[in-house]
């Protein structure tokens, strides 16, 4: 074996050079189905939840994909966000959001008016109008007690208790409902809704803590059906080639080219879930390309090499990477396992999770341009999976996308 290699368990670690894990299990006509990617967020995200399409806004160790607004200071502490007391403030999602389910856990003091904002600007100035406020207090403290819609529905009066507490979130449309420890208390449908926003946690009164918090995208649609090439086309130019496996995986194989789709889209949420069928192979997702030209978007990096054994040094940017644009801060999968990718576009900012662990939060701030290697493109355009060189061979499956609502 190259690069000194060491056999341990069923994987090859390579201790000098690449410095990169990969797993050993493959088929002899192909890769072995299943063998999915362990989760780097034990105790957040279950391996059930990574392939249901959950993403984890919160990596427990520091305040990636967010943005401070306000005096507050705000800092992780075992495993939680924890917010300042002596202070006023929010802390944003740097990503906007449509529509969603919304699961995490909150500690709160008895004395604490703290909330969850939903689709919230930047800057508030009326929670009946610009967002929705999902309160964190007491009756003692407030009349909209935990769970309630701040100035529009009070929610259903549960028992108010110590300790860690969790909240389940789901805003669909103009519908919002809101679960506590598990308990219904809420269903409020906006005839005026907001459609899309931060995420934001709010400091205002008495100590608050926020863990565990996970997001799933709703209302997503199939961009491949398993089957056949229907709302893809293939370029006469492209030396790759697109194929659909026997288990029903959209596989490319060879050189330079591209599959792209029919359909274009703007701001959206993409997951797919895609195999390197190869050590260290390169590859990518493409967004918002000019149609039918080779590849001229901006491009998500696949590539699960990392160097001397250390993944927060990727090669070629690393899986995940909005190429030449932002590394991906570590590299989470592996070759020759499945691994979910989650692709968020909204207006100039881009985010990146692959299985649930946000690895690039990127905004576009250069001059526009139509295409997106030159400059900033908000137009909609078509997504394209990429063929790289004559090793290519990756599979793609459950390719599934949700056009963000209008603003």
């Amino acid at each position: 074996m190259a690069c000194g290699s060491v056999i341990i368990t069923g994987l090859v670690l390579c201790l000098a050079g690449c410095g990169q894990v990969v797993s050993q299990e493959q088929g002899p006509g192909g890769p072995v189905p299943g063998g999915r990617s362990t989760s780097p967020l034990p105790g957040i995200l279950s391996e059930e939840e990574i392939a249901d399409g959950w993403i984890a806004l919160f990596d427990g160790e520091t305040l990636f994909g967010w943005r401070a607004v306000g005096p507050v200071q705000w800092k992780v502490a075992d495993g939680a966000i924890v917010a300042d007391p002596s202070a006023e403030g929010f802390l944003f999602t740097t990503s906007q959001f449509g529509d969603f389910q919304l699961r995490l856990e909150f500690l709160a003091e008895r004395e604490t008016n703290s909330g969850v904002f939903l689709r919230a600007p930047l800057e508030i100035k009326d929670v009946a109008v610009d967002c929705y406020e999902v309160n964190i207090a007491s009756a003692a403290v407030s009349e909209y007690p935990t769970g309630s819609l701040v100035r529009r529905q009070k929610g259903q009066a549960i028992t108010d208790r110590s300790g860690w507490r969790e909240m389940e979130i789901e805003a669909s449309g103009p519908r919002i409902t809101v679960r506590v420890d598990s308990q219904p208390v809420l269903s409020y449908e906006d005839p005026q809704p907001v459609r899309r926003g931060h995420i934001a946690l709010q400091a205002r009164q008495g100590r608050i803590a926020f863990r565990k918090i996970k997001l799933r995208p709703v209302g997503m649609r199939a961009l491949f059906n398993s089957k056949d090439l229907t709302g893809w086309k293939t370029h006469p130019q492209s030396a790759s080639r697109a194929t659909v496996t026997p288990e029903g995986y959209l596989r490319i194989q060879g050189g330079r080219g591209q599959l792209e789709t029919t359909d274009l889209f703007a701001d959206f949420t993409l997951q797919l879930d895609v195999y390197v069928n190869g050590k260290g192979l390169n590859s990518g997702v493409f967004f918002r390309c000019v149609p039918g030209e080779m590849m001229n978007g901006y491009e998500s990096q696949i590539h699960n090499g990392y160097r001397d054994g250390d993944r927060t040094r990727p090669v070629d940017a690393g899986t995940g990477a909005i190429f030449r644009r932002q590394n991906a801060r570590k590299v989470v999968s592996n070759d020759f396992e499945w691994f979910t990718k989650t692709i968020h576009v909204d207006g100039p900012h881009m985010a990146v999770w692959v299985n649930g662990y946000q690895v690039t939060d990127w905004t576009d701030n250069r001059p526009p341009h139509v295409n997106p290697r030159q400059g900033l493109r908000l137009e909609a355009g078509s997504i394209i999976l990429q063929g790289h060189d004559p090793g290519t061979d990756i599979l793609f499956r459950n390719i599934r996308i949700a056009e963000l609502p209008a603003r």
